[in-house]
C-alpha cells in the first residue's frame, strides 16, 4: 500500500472518530421551565401542601468541612 493511500485512510478514520465523538458529546441546551410547564409535567394533588421545616446547620459537619479546607492548603 502506498504511503499516500495509508495517510488518506488514517485521515478519514481520524475524522470519522472525531465526528462520532462530537455527536456523542452534544449536551442538551439550557431550558427555563415556567410554572405552567411544571404543572403539566409533575402534577401534585391539591391536597398535598409543601412542608416547611426549619433546617438547622450541623455544626460538626461545618467544622469538618473547615478542617478539610485547611488541609488543602500547601505547606510552607
Amino acid at each position: 500500500m502506498k504511503l499516500e493511500i495509508a495517510r488518506a485512510l488514517f485521515l478519514v478514520a481520524g475524522l470519522a472518530v472525531t465526528t462520532i465523538a462530537v455527536a456523542a458529546w452534544e449536551q442538551p441546551k439550557l431550558v427555563v421551565f415556567s410554572k405552567a410547564e411544571m404543572a403539566e409535567q409533575c402534577a401534585l394533588p391539591r391536597l398535598i401542601k409543601p412542608q416547611t421545616a426549619k433546617v438547622q446547620p450541623d455544626h460538626d459537619l461545618l467544622l469538618f468541612l473547615f478542617g478539610m479546607r485547611q488541609g488543602l492548603r500547601p505547606f510552607g
